[in-house]
């Protein structure tokens, strides 16, 4: 036997379940009260219009409950027309049992109520003017129940109900206002307390990373220092071999240079921690960042393009950055190093630099995820990279955007704040 599909999880569909939950617990109350003033108090109402719009009102509500079952997304507009859908109903109810004079009418404050904490402003103020148009219809026009009436004589509009519309007015504009206020600022401090908890992981993260780089690289310490002593050992015993003596020479300077990076490892971060950002021409710093990737990558093709708009698109650079745009480009030629287009543009707030390689380009089911730890483009790569690459260029305030290229390939856009000289 099939099972249903799951009800969806977004912030708005939650709402539409709540709101769903509300209205059939509403429908059920009013059905019980119009039967217990029919037969206890002998409400003279058109009982079978009031039923027809209460069964109108289950069916709706059976209806959003199948809807829901479907994989659709929730939209506010559809959130909205559910409100108003109520407040309709509610209307119709109101005007066949005595309209304002019915004391329950009070309960348009409730869809009001709704819209002000779940809904943007202006769907909120929607709600809110459609209530409080239909409680003023309601003051004169609606069906009588005389066992309602507050005033014997033959005022139709008595003080009792025009208090309670003005009570209404005023109750409905200080709930759309300070509710929103309130449920905005309440949305606004767990989106930023989001990103505090996701920069603090992250962090915590890129602490994880140096801690297990700091500790590898003492741990290559003693197996370098081994292979020192034997391959010193191995060049006496070669004396009598000129090619092998060549051979081990090269493989001491291979060692004695990973020992010379080891050494300086911890010298240059401690350097690099404590000197200031420099403030440069971003012509100038891109150009040179290419230039010393070419060195590195002799095979790839390129092809840099720099705007030529005016003013000057200083930025903020240390070695960091150098090594994060490295990365990028190093990303681009391991997907195709054929064409590779790298791109500056820049504006009175922000420089931009794009990397457009021909690739295969992303795969959708991580292209949310890219810049997070252990999450990579390459079949075999650990995503540490493009993970550092993120939290530096982060730092800097910037940030990093990757997408496929309509044309094919992988269009990386990096976007750092323009700064002073």
């Amino acid at each position: 036997m099939p099972t249903a599909p799951p009800l969806p999880l977004s912030t708005p569909s939650r709402n539409l379940v709540r709101l769903t939950i509300v209205r059939g617990i509403t429908w059920t109350g009013f059905l019980a009260a119009v039967i217990v003033g029919v037969e206890f108090l002998h409400f003279e109402l058109e009982i079978t219009a009031v039923i027809g719009v209460i069964i109108c009102m289950g069916l709706v509500n059976l209806f959003t409950w199948w809807r829901l079952g479907r994989q659709w997304a929730v939209n506010h507009i559809e959130y909205v027309i559910h409100l108003l859908v109520d407040v309709f109903g509610l209307t119709l109810l109101f005007y066949l049992t005595g309209g304002a004079t019915n004391p329950f009418i009070n309960y348009y404050l409730v869809p009001v109520t709704i819209a002000a904490a779940t809904l943007p402003w202006r769907y909120a103020w929607i709600v809110a003017t459609s209530a409080m148009a239909s409680y003023t219809l309601l003051l004169g026009d609606y069906h009588p129940v005389p066992q309602l009436t507050h005033d014997q004589g033959n005022e139709v509009l008595n003080l009792h109900v025009l208090g309670m519309w003005i009570n209404f007015g005023l109750s409905a504009g200080l709930v759309t206002f300070f509710i929103y206020k309130m449920a905005h600022a309440l949305r606004s401090r767990e989106q930023a307390l989001s990103q505090t908890r996701e920069s603090a992981l992250r962090n915590e993260q890129i602490v994880a990373v140096a801690t297990q780089a700091a500790g590898t690289a003492h741990e290559l310490g003693t197996p370098l220092s081994t292979m020192a002593v034997l391959l010193s050992e191995m060049r006496q015993d070669a004396r009598d071999n000129p090619t092998l003596e060549q051979d081990i020479d090269l493989l001491r300077q291979q060692v004695d240079v990973c020992k010379s990076r080891l050494r300086h490892l911890v010298e240059s971060a401690d350097r690099r921690r404590m000197a200031e950002p420099e403030v440069c021409d971003a012509r100038d710093w891109l150009s040179g960042v290419v230039q010393r990737w070419l060195v590195l990558r002799p095979d790839v093709s390129h092809r840099l393009e720099i705007s030529g708009q005016r003013g000057m698109p200083w930025l903020k650079v240390d070695t960091t950055l150098d090594q994060a745009i490295t990365n990028l480009l190093n990303n681009a030629a391991d997907a195709n190093p054929d064409d590779i287009v790298i791109r500056l543009d820049w504006n009175e707030s922000e420089v931009i630099v794009d990397i457009r390689d021909h690739g295969p380009g992303i795969a959708l089911d991580i292209a949310d995820r890219l810049g997070e730890t252990f999450v990579s483009t390459k079949s075999k790569g650990l995503g540490i990279g493009l993970f550092l690459t993120h939290a530096t260029i982060n730092r800097f305030g910037g940030g990093v955007s990757l997408y496929n290229h309509p044309q094919g390939g992988t269009l990386t856009e990096v976007i750092l704040p323009h700064s002073e000289p």
